[in-house]
């Protein structure tokens, strides 16, 4: 099997991947991407067909490169945004190999550094940065048993309304997926149930700017940890029909039922929370607390961003929310289809380093980890709220960068090699 060396060995090629090479590149750092498939590749074949992002074109971007076909304002397909990643990486260089599986990591015995393991042979390096971020491995909860109905797939796994077999679908989560999926459903003509769980619910847009533009005013996106309450709370916003606010009336007012938290199953029928009405008032009163802060923002500044007052009136609950239904019999209603819009979770089983706390998290401060030389990257609050977006990933890479530059320096050290 062939072996080589290097610096650094950075795993995943996705936008984290892209990132740390071009700061490693800036500090003249050798080192190799390892992707097991094309740069980029989750956009591409795990998303669904209609999927934008979630920011705007000028915003949604790394600082080097504008996307050159997407206007500023507007919102980039998933494959505008592959392509863009591709085009980043020519343009700095990067040292990307396609197809190239890792299948462990082990540090060296007996001196600095890890052994990468991969079918085409290994590589030795001194510093690992595990960059294939959280969205590993797809998330459905064991609630419906196989086979209870005709499909059953997670929201990674669908791709338009013609996959699924003809009849009602259930969608289950609230997340940008989850209503964007469920929309899109309901516009090709299905009955959809829509789960709903707790939520943040932004504007997409407030007193003529998006809420991208307002969270970085408003210092939102430096926050270090979620809102109280908030820990495990998904962000319902969406780019798709060039962009709107979520807001659960207006899809419950275009057919769509909606319902509690999904809770669980018995021979046929599903239950659910009765939190509802609660989910909904917790979303509404996230997003009237984001509209006052963004008119305090306004009149301290003295800025002259026109007022719109009609973004602060909220029309009355629908009835499937006051008066929620919390049991859904599947073959009666006709479902023939559950979309899991749950989420994923990490799988850093090929990394066998002491960099992982008892509960199996990565243990690290802003990237850096527990186990020296190895570094996490594409992480949700790896250092603050930002972290999950595109520009987020590559200011944290930087400072990746940077303490990989500061190590070797140390480790570069020799008190006997000076020149009087």
């Amino acid at each position: 099997m062939p072996h080589e060396e290097t610096e650094v060995v950075v795993v995943g090629a996705g936008q984290a991947g892209v990132a740390m090479s071009e700061h490693l590149g800036a500090h003249g750092i050798p080192h190799l991407v390892l992707e097991r498939h094309r740069i980029a590749e989750r956009w591409r074949s795990e998303r669904w067909d209609s999927l934008v992002a979630n920011g705007p074109a000028w915003h949604d971007r790394f600082p080097g490169l504008e996307f050159g076909d997407v206007a500023p304002d507007a919102f980039a397909s998933k494959e505008q945004i592959a392509d863009y990643f591709v085009a980043y990486a020519e343009k700095i260089g990067a040292p990307v190999r396609s197809g190239v599986e890792v299948t462990s990591v082990r540090r060296l015995a007996g001196r600095p550094g890890f052994r990468v393991e991969t079918p085409q042979g290994t590589i030795d390096a001194r510093f690992v940065v595990a960059a294939t971020g959280a969205f590993q491995r797809p998330v459905i909860p064991p609630v419906v048993p196989d086979g209870a109905v005709p499909t059953q797939l997670h929201s990674s796994g669908y791709r338009n309304p013609e996959q699924l077999p003809e009849g009602a679908v259930l969608v289950v989560g609230a997340g940008s997926s989850g209503v964007q999926i469920a929309d899109e459903l309901r516009r090709a003509g299905r009955r959809v149930f829509l789960s709903v769980g707790p939520h943040d619910r932004p504007p997409r847009a407030y007193r003529g700017r998006d809420f991208c533009w307002w969270l970085g005013v408003l210092g939102i996106w430096d926050a270090q940890t979620p809102a109280q309450g908030a820990e495990h709370v998904t962000i319902a916003v969406s780019g798709a029909r060039g962009g709107h606010t979520v807001d659960f009336r207006d899809l419950a007012a275009s057919g769509i039922e909606l319902l509690g938290l999904t809770a669980s199953y018995d021979d046929g029928v599903l239950r659910f929370a009765p939190d509802l009405a609660a989910n909904i008032a917790f979303g509404d009163a996230r997003y009237l607390e984001f509209l006052r802060a963004a008119d305090a923002y306004v009149e301290r500044n003295g800025l002259g961003l026109p007022e719109e007052p009609e973004a602060h009136v909220l029309g009355p609950d629908p009835e499937c929310v006051t008066s929620p239904r919390l049991e859904l019999d599947l073959a009666e209603a006709g479902v023939t289809s559950l979309v899991w819009a749950t989420g994923f979770a990490s799988d850093y089983g090929w990394l066998d380093v002491d960099a992982f706390d008892e509960a199996g998290r990565p243990d690290q401060q802003r990237g850096v980890s527990s186990e020296p030389g190895v570094y996490f990257l594409g992480l949700p609050w790896l250092s603050r709220r930002g972290s999950s977006f595109i520009w987020g990933v590559w200011h944290d890479a930087r400072y990746v960068g940077d303490h990989i530059a500061r190590q070797r320096g140390y480790l570069a050290y020799d008190p006997t090699d000076r020149k009087n």
